[in-house]
């Protein structure tokens, strides 16, 4: 079974982003300075912080009490305070779990903070005010950090597919499928993090450590609860259910964006890293999958990332292309015929032996490891 890398082994050893990294950083250096600490609550830390050097150091919405507060700017550090009344932490040091996102379900999901936050966007996106849209870009650029340092040195393949797809159908059988079959090869399936298509991957890559039986089980639970709408709370309460009986479930990640808020996250990536801009998300995603993307049939979002996938590829301009596998030969041919443009964009190119299409989502594991060499 693949694991991802431990989070805390990759980042920049002066980021402090837990209180366990700060005592161990205090007691092994005995100094902070130049040290950057962020969204670590040190409200009971002002001895620590009275005593310690933190010359040059930036503390990033790190609870304090007002003495330490001073002492440190004495110092020279730059203090960026907690923004209070926010449904969400600006300065956050890692990606998010659905437990968090979710806290407070069974209130309904208009009480859990991923609710609060896209609440809060739609009220604050059109006023043109520039310290909220400077709030969501900290955040957006704190989640991209902390999704970097999660992902060092882990094989990602991004799943791409439509969130219209129904539990309990065909497809999203197949969708699941392929996520335990991509986990199980050792590697680490990202998909746009909602529901529909990304959903099912997620959910196959929980199911990899599990026997037959739990994805079958799985499958015919969810069914009961097929879509988010009407009610997102009842959507989202049947995975949490499996969640419970099975625990532990295997790593994924999921990466959706508040922009789309009406799409809830789904609660099978263990690791979600969700922003305000889609674009940021969009480009990040992919960037990302550094083992190739399976496209599983979608409509305009799913093509639009074929092209932005294949942008890069054709160019190299994040260096060798990637392996690209569409899935269902019908909808990319005929239905939207993509896989034609794709090929003659290719023809020529070194990205013409990274291209497949296949019929069955079976097929695309395979695909995968044959383009990749």
């Amino acid at each position: 079974m693949q694991t991802m890398p431990a989070h805390a082994a990759h980042h920049d050893d002066r980021e402090i982003e837990t209180l366990e990294e700060f005592d161990a950083t205090v007691s092994a250096r005995g100094t902070l300075a130049g040290h950057r600490v962020q969204a670590v609550d040190l409200t009971d830390r002002t001895r620590e912080l009275l005593s310690t050097d933190t010359a040059g150091a930036i503390f990033l919405g790190c609870a304090m009490r007002e003495d330490a507060a001073a002492k440190i700017r004495g110092d020279g550090a730059l203090v960026f305070p907690p923004v209070p009344d926010l449904p969400f932490d600006p300065y956050r040091g890692l990606v998010y779990s659905p437990d968090e996102l979710f806290a407070s379900l069974p209130d309904g999901y208009e009480a859990t903070p991923d609710a609060r936050t896209y609440a809060w966007f739609q009220r604050t996106k059109a006023d043109g005010d520039i310290y909220a849209s400077m709030l969501r870009a900290v955040h957006d650029d704190s989640v991209s950090d902390a999704l970097d340092e999660l992902l060092s040195g882990a094989p990602v393949v991004g799943v791409m597919g439509g969130h219209a797809m129904a539990r309990g159908t065909e497809q999203y059988a197949g969708a699941a499928r392929l996520g335990r079959e991509l986990a199980r090869a050792g590697f680490t399936v990202a998909t746009g993090g909602g529901p529909g298509a990304m959903e099912a991957a997620n959910l196959g890559a929980y199911a990899a450590p599990f026997g037959e039986d739990m994805l079958t089980e799985s499958l015919e639970l969810l069914a009961k609860a097929p879509r988010f709408t009407p009610s997102i709370t009842q959507w989202a309460t049947a995975a949490f259910e499996i969640r419970g009986r099975w625990p532990r479930g295997g790593r994924s990640i999921g990466i959706p964006t508040w922009f789309y808020g009406h799409e809830p996250p789904n609660a099978f990536a263990s690791h979600i890293a969700k922003y305000f801009a889609n674009a940021t998300r969009e480009d990040g995603l992919l960037a990302r999958s550094n083992a190739g993307v399976v496209f599983l049939p979608g409509a305009a979002g799913t093509v639009q990332e074929i092209f932005d996938n294949a942008t890069p590829n054709y160019y190299e301009s994040r260096g060798e292309p990637t392996p690209m596998v569409l899935v269902n030969r019908a909808h990319w041919t005929e239905k939207l015929p993509t896989w034609p443009l794709l090929r003659s964009l290719a023809r020529g190119r070194s990205m013409e032996a990274r291209i497949a299409l296949v019929d069955r989502i079976e097929e695309a594991p395979e695909a995968l490891k044959r383009l990749g060499g």
